[in-house]
């Protein structure tokens, strides 16, 4: 069988590591990442140690752009496209640029896929939506762009230029690619580096400390396994219709971020308090809470066969036992 070979940008990173995981499962599959490490939660060596096995996986530290540059590229027939700054806290140092550096980026790969005849899987965001219907959010929904300009827009925006550039290139030019919306990534290897909010909520839940909803804790999400993800990932890229978009999230993990922080005690025996803060006064006046949000996931489940297998608590236990065993591999 012939060897497919596999470039993974961003692959060092929380979603990014899962997929080179799941993909070197495959015996005849070779995967090379690119990945500047700037926003990396693993250690780097633990995790090579447990996956790299009989060498079918390299790699590049070194931004896209750089990698892209070089004269002499290696030929991949698929390309997953997650590089990218990423979570509310973590785009707030790169206001302004935020845009430039997504754009470029995926124009680069899309120049490349072109000229090689390679696949694409770009991962957008499910924050195109601008919170869709009452946070309802469907692929056959308007994408929106609220008035209030944030740095959160800008990383909303800049994914959403390249979804429309994408699809264009497909239609005009022949680019082969699908888009992935996530919603709520979550799981094992998730740090609260970032913003994220369920390992916060574990690390303070494991030291008894105090668990800090920000607001009113109303807020909707429906928090998706990360291995759901990386399924999720896989589905569109091998059975998603070119120049598609696709919701891959758990709508059956819908909750508010207050019941979140509940759970989360329950299931820790934690003894912390739940208490309500401001995010700004930690973080800042750029800082801003994403829209309710929650998917319609049925085009991924009936097209493309894709099925959920963790729900929310097992999520949590999952992200848990990671936690408490102090692992980053």
């Amino acid at each position: 069988m012939k060897t497919e070979k596999i470039l993974v940008t961003g692959g060092f990173g929380f979603i990014g590591s899962h997929l080179v995981e799941r993909l070197l499962k495959d015996p005849n599959t070779c995967v090379h990442v690119v990945d500047s490490m700037v926003t990396s939660p693993i250690d780097l060596q633990a995790f090579l140690s447990r996956v790299q096995g009989d060498g079918r996986l390299t790699y590049d530290i070194i931004t896209v752009g750089e990698y892209l540059s070089h004269p002499d590229l290696p030929r991949f027939d698929k390309i997953y496209h997650l590089a990218s700054v990423v979570g509310p806290v973590g785009v707030l140092d790169y206001g302004g640029r935020i845009v430039q550096s997504i754009v470029s980026d995926t124009y680069a790969i899309a120049e490349y896929c072109m000229k090689e005849s390679a696949r694409l899987c770009d991962i957008s965001t499910s924050e195109i939506y601008g919170g869709g219907r009452d946070g309802y959010c469907s692929e056959a929904d308007a994408k929106i762009i609220p008035p209030k300009v944030t740095v959160r827009l800008e990383y909303a925006v800049g994914k959403l230029a390249c979804e429309v550039a994408l699809i264009n290139l497909h239609r005009l030019q022949g680019l082969s690619v699908v888009i992935v919306r996530p919603f709520n990534v979550a799981g094992p290897r998730q740090a609260p580096r970032g913003g994220f909010v369920l390992p916060r909520f574990i690390r303070q839940a494991l030291a008894d400390e105090p668990i800090t909803v920000y607001g009113d804790g109303k807020m909707i999400r429906a928090f998706t396994h990360v291995e759901d993800m990386v399924e999720g990932i896989l589905s569109v890229m091998e059975r998603g219709c070119p120049g598609e978009a696709y919701n891959i999230g758990n709508p059956a993990n819908k909750t508010t971020i207050a019941a979140l922080a509940q759970k989360v005690v329950e299931i820790t025996q934690s003894t912390s308090k739940i208490v309500h803060v401001d995010p700004k006064k930690l973080w800042g006046r750029f800082f801003e809470e994403a829209n309710d949000k929650f998917p319609d996931a049925d085009r991924a489940i009936n097209d493309l066969g894709w099925r959920p297998k963790h729900d929310l608590d097992s999520t949590i236990k999952d992200t848990v036992r990671y936690i408490a065993e102090g692992r980053r591999d």
